[in-house]
């Protein structure tokens, strides 16, 4: 449920209007029939609006974190002149005097059921609204008694007899200890919660969603519910086994025919009968639940005249205890439904004849039958099944008595003569153990016991003053229900025999409830009010669990329960009831209380240990808005709970607590993959907040040694006219790149002031966000705003990043329509920002043709990656192969790595020496080593520099207007088209080998080697063409670099998937900055996918461990 109040008007009786500064009064009378009062002139009331999604995300504005300002209210907000200097804020900040009047009428109507019930009363045509009146309820009809009533129930009055017969005096007061340890310490955590604000309906679903945000909430909560429906499958379940137990043992359907078949007989009765009162409470519930609300006081009081029973009958067994008779066979308990007499026979009429005791154990009633060893061996004795308080059966029980299943109940201090054949026992009429029994079992079946102190916090909006109510009244029922179990084990094993505490179902005390034959005046005030107890506990679960699917549903952070939210015309969740009741059939069908008690405590523990952590957070964080009314509690106590709840969770059982918690753990991942649009300013971010803080604190202390060095992205994006991405498969390659890991940021730039440009900023983020949601980009977005693209790119790659999470690499896409642009911007700024990467010693990648890339959906085959590393940058060249094999896309290339030998290089040593290399990078790579030898500068080379630098030249002197332009551009693509085809055969006629010589120290050594030589050869040249004469002889020799090694490149590696590259800086003189795009532009000539890359001046590869 996410924080939705609306301003609603609500008319007085006397209404004031305002006419300018003078203000006048209408009585009621004379406001005429039909008139309207004006909005402004109604006093506004706060109410809190469950309706989901209805105000957008959910979020209140920032601007009033207490309410939604109305247009109505604008104009209003202040009076004359005294505040014309604060009158351009008023459209978004009201007057304080606005605000407190606004807060003092608020009110927070009643949610949850009574919601529903004045639904069902506003049926018809004529609906009438209906004054608003404040919630009344104080701490004692609010929290305590509703915790009271969730507290005790059905393990009190069936099991806890049971518990201290089998665990002793000692060990239960650590179980009572413990658990109720572990809910006091809840409540605190929970008080504070439940103070630091207002808590609408929702309960601890609400405080832990808030406090831990909507992926702890969520699995949290839907964790409560299962827990809360598994409540209601256990309280069914205690219903049938009073019934068929204790009340009409004669309805029940499958009878055992022998002893050892008793329990099967009574689990299928308990499925049969709890599957049809399943069904009825649930049809209670659809069709009139205002009527269980009704009841809940009948059932209160049901619990309250049961629990003074049972004070009255200890109080009655000090003076006089009830006859309660067990029958011992040696040491024994018997179980005495079947016969009235403990004697094996009897005096008739001075004739001895036999019992029915002896038919149990003898094959036939006659004295000379053939009896059972251990029937004949020993005596039967009776002893009383309640000594009294005084006693001293209280030494006897201090002490537990575990044992395995079928484990017979026996009195140690009965004398006894074994059997030598034990058999036949089970078969015997003893009191024995249904389940195998140890401490831990009985943790999990006593938890259950101590839950429901969350029913004052789930009816927060009922509470006139909810932030003093739920402290007190939840600590109070608490101290109350601990005082009552800690005095009961107590009481319990100082009154009753240790045979009768361990007979779980009263067995020997003729088939009555073991707790009821304590109670005063009747065993039938217990029975009756522990049915009647059970029946309103389960009726409650399941009007409760449903609610709180459905607020969980209505939050929208689980989408696939959205279905849930749905319900009846007065909001009643009529989809979540049936799947409540399909989960409670799951706990019908187990049957047992005992397996199903550790189920649900599992899921109550889980919830009470987030709201402990979600306090411990809060107080940790010092968060600001962290100010609860109630001061009673520390982070020290929570994590004390938390750990206490953990600690219980394995204690009860291992098992179900690690299924608990990995269903926890699933759910916390769904909502986090598909849903947790939500933002409730919860703990948890301010945790991250605080790691991140801390982690970013210490990466600014060095940089990253370069065994953890990786390339952290800036990703430069263009936007069109619509500011959408223009190269979202760079986005795909990024995620390929990065697989996830280390930093990505992805920016750009809008022309403009952020004044002006505000709004298509924020469009283009939403935008660049939706493509890096569908091509995986996990990242960061930035846009900014400039007064142009390439001071804006500047500050992108200076000030992208925080501390030491800042990038190292930018990522950018080759400007394809650079030729065709009139505009020499684009290209220039792409030019600068080589510049800018170079100076910020940051690499620099360049992805040419992108849109060829492949997606993340595409899966290469066999295929290569070619390398061509031709001066070292520091390794990055052979790490970026590596880290795209790590993608499924690429998975499936093989690594090439092509090196460039000159000519007085042993190009052979050479191929050892880079696979040696290779060897200790751990890198899997097949090594060539390309040869160039030297050769003349080709006419071919000379007409690509000529039309360069003609082009050049009448673009910079010549103001052409746009059509001029165009057919010169024209004109010099035909040239060089022309050009390329008459010389194609004289370029392919050169050697197949051959070497790169224009390198910078190559060209000096020729130079001197040889001047007289090279001059001739190329005065020869240029005797072939005039106009060669006059060329620049560096962008010659540029040219033929780019023109060599290009055919050398596109004859290797043209089949390839992605060609790497080295790519050459751009020149220190400013005014050649087109010959330099030209340059690479004939590099990359004839190759499909290409990536430049810049190394960042630092090794990003080792070959250490």
């Amino acid at each position: 449920m996410s924080d939705r109040f609306v301003v609603v008007p609500v008319g007085q009786g006397d209404e004031e209007c305002s006419d300018g500064g003078n203000n006048y009064h209408v009585p009621d009378s004379e406001v005429a029939e039909g008139d309207s009062i004006e909005p402004q002139d109604a006093v506004p009331i706060l109410e809190y609006s469950r309706e989901p999604n209805r105000y957008g995300d959910g979020m209140p504005k920032e601007s009033s974190p207490f309410i939604n300002n109305t247009d109505n209210d604008k104009g209003n907000l202040y009076d004359g002149k005294n505040m014309a200097l604060f009158e351009e804020e008023m459209d978004s900040n009201p007057m304080v005097s606005s605000l407190l009047n606004k807060l003092a009428n608020y009110t927070n109507l009643t949610q949850g059921v009574k919601e529903h019930e004045e639904a069902d009363d506003d049926e018809g045509p004529a609906k009438t609204k209906k004054p608003v009146k404040s919630p009344a309820l104080g701490t004692l009809i609010g929290v305590y008694l509703p915790c009271l009533q969730n507290i005790l129930g059905v393990i009190l009055f069936l099991r806890l007899t049971w518990i201290v017969g089998t665990a002793g005096i000692m060990e239960s007061l650590a179980i009572v200890v413990m658990t109720c340890s572990c809910t006091m310490l809840t409540a605190i955590s929970m008080s504070a919660i439940a103070t630091n604000g207002v808590v609408p309906a929702g309960g601890s679903y609400y405080m832990i969603s808030r406090s831990l945000g909507p992926e702890f909430g969520g699995a949290v909560g839907l964790c409560f519910y299962l827990g809360t429906t598994f409540a209601g499958s256990m309280y069914i379940l205690g219903t049938i086994e009073i019934l068929l137990t204790y009340i009409v043992p004669s309805a029940a359907i499958f009878k055992a025919e022998k002893k050892e078949d008793e329990p099967e007989a009574l689990l299928n009765n308990m499925r049969v009968y709890g599957t049809c009162c399943l069904t009825l409470m649930s049809l209670v519930v659809f069709v009139g639940v205002k009527y269980v609300n009704k009841l809940a006081l009948v059932f209160l009081a049901c619990v309250i005249l049961s629990i003074l029973a049972i004070y009255a009958g200890v109080i009655k067994t000090a003076f006089e205890p009830p006859d309660f008779p067990i029958c011992l066979l040696g040491n024994r308990t018997l179980q005495n439904q079947n016969f009235d007499q403990c004697l094996k026979t009897m005096e008739v009429d001075n004739v001895t004849v036999t019992t029915k005791l002896w038919s149990l154990f003898c094959d036939s009633p006659d004295l000379n039958a053939t009896c059972n060893e251990y029937f004949t061996l020993n005596n039967v004795t009776v002893i009383q099944g309640i000594p009294g308080l005084t006693s001293g059966v209280i030494r006897d029980n201090i002490w537990g008595d575990y044992g395995p299943n079928g484990m017979l109940v026996e009195n140690k201090h009965q004398a006894s003569e074994p059997a030598a054949d034990t058999s036949q026992d089970i078969y015997m009429p003893y009191v024995a153990n249904d389940i195998t029994t140890f401490f831990t079992l009985l943790v999990g079946i006593y938890f259950p016991s101590v839950t429901g102190i969350m029913a004052g916090s789930n009816r927060s909006g009922d509470l006139r003053d909810a932030q003093k109510s739920i402290p007190i009244g939840t600590i109070m029922a608490i101290a109350t229900t601990t005082f009552i179990y800690i005095s009961s084990v107590i009481l319990f094993g100082a009154c009753i025999e240790g045979v009768v505490l361990r007979d779980k179902f009263g067995d020997s005390v003729k088939g009555n409830l073991v707790i009821g034959i304590l109670a005063w005046p009747s065993p039938w005030v217990i029975v009756i009010g522990s049915f009647f107890s059970c029946c309103g506990a389960g009726l409650q679960s399941l009007t409760g669990a449903p609610r709180l699917l459905q607020a969980i549903a209505r939050d929208g952070i689980v989408p696939f329960l959205q279905v849930f939210g749905h319900g009846k015309a007065n909001g009643e969740p009529t989809w979540a009831l049936l799947l409540t009741g399909g989960i409670c059939e799951i706990g019908i069908l187990i049957a047992s209380l005992d397996a199903v008690a550790p189920i649900l405590s599992m899921f109550f523990l889980m919830c009470y240990l987030f709201v402990n952590l979600a306090c411990a957070l809060q107080t940790l964080l010092r968060t600001p808005n962290w100010r609860p009314r109630f001061k009673f509690y520390h982070w020290a106590l929570s994590f004390l709970g938390a750990s206490l709840c953990l600690s219980l969770m394995f204690i009860s059982s291992w098992y179900y607590a690690l299924v608990a918690m990995l269903i926890a753990g699933c759910i916390y991942k769904y909502i986090e993959y598909r849903g947790a649009e939500k933002e409730w300013g919860d703990g948890i971010n301010g945790l991250s907040l605080n790691a991140a803080r801390y982690a970013l604190i210490r990466l600014e202390e060095a940089p990253p040694h370069t065994k953890n060095w990786r390339p952290q992205m800036l990703l430069l994006l263009n936007l069109d006219s619509d500011h959408t991405v223009k190269h979202p498969r760079l986005l795909s390659f990024c995620t390929q790149l990065k697989a996830g890991k280390g930093l990505t940021i992805v920016g750009s730039v809008l022309e403009g002031t952020y004044m002006t440009k505000e709004a298509e900023v924020k469009k283009a983020e939403q935008n660049i966000k939706s493509s890096m949601t569908m091509e995986r980009t996990k990242g960061f977005c930035h846009v900014v705003a400039s007064s142009n693209l390439r001071d804006g790119f500047s500050h992108l790659i200076q000030t992208a990043g925080l501390g030491g999470m800042k990038h190292n690499t930018v990522l950018m896409a080759w400007p394809g329509t650079w030729k065709q642009s009139n505009d020499p911007v684009s290209w220039k700024n792409f030019i600068e920002t080589v510049r800018e990467t170079t100076a910020a010693h940051q690499a620099l990648l360049v992805a040419k043709n992108v849109d060829s890339f492949p997606t993340n959906a595409d899966r290469l085959g066999q295929g290569t990656i070619d390398v061509w590393w031709i001066v070292h940058d520091g390794g990055l060249l052979m790490l970026l192969p590596f880290l795209l094999r790590q993608h499924k896309v690429w998975r499936k290339c093989k690594m090439r790595i092509f090196t460039v030998a000159n000519m007085d290089d042993n190009s052979i040593q050479m191929k050892k020496d880079l696979q040696m290399f290779l060897y200790h990078l751990r890198l899997d790579a097949e090594v060539e080593v390309v040869e160039m030898h030297d050769s003349d500068i080709s006419a071919f080379t000379y007409e690509k520099t000529l039309v360069m630098e003609q082009r050049s030249q009448m673009l910079k002197q010549m103001q052409l207007s746009r059509t001029e332009r165009e057919r010169e551009a024209q004109l010099i693509h035909d040239r060089n088209t022309a050009s390329h085809a008459a010389l194609n055969d004289k370029a392919d006629a050169g050697p197949d080998r051959v070497h790169m010589t224009w390198t910078k120290d190559k060209f000096l050594t020729e130079r001197n080697r040889n001047r007289a030589e090279a001059n001739m050869g190329v005065r020869d040249i240029f005797n072939m063409k005039p106009e060669w004469e006059s060329l620049n002889q560096s962008n010659v020799r540029r040219m033929h670099t780019a023109v060599k090694l290009n055919e050398v490149v596109v004859n290797k590696s043209q089949g390839a998937h992605l060609v790497l590259l080295n790519m050459p800086g751009p020149p220190k003189n400013r005014g050649g900055d087109e010959n330099y795009m030209e340059f690479l532009e004939v590099l990359l000539e004839g190759l499909n996918r290409v990536l430049l890359v810049r190394g960042g001046g630092r090794e990003v590869i080792t070959i250490y461990s």
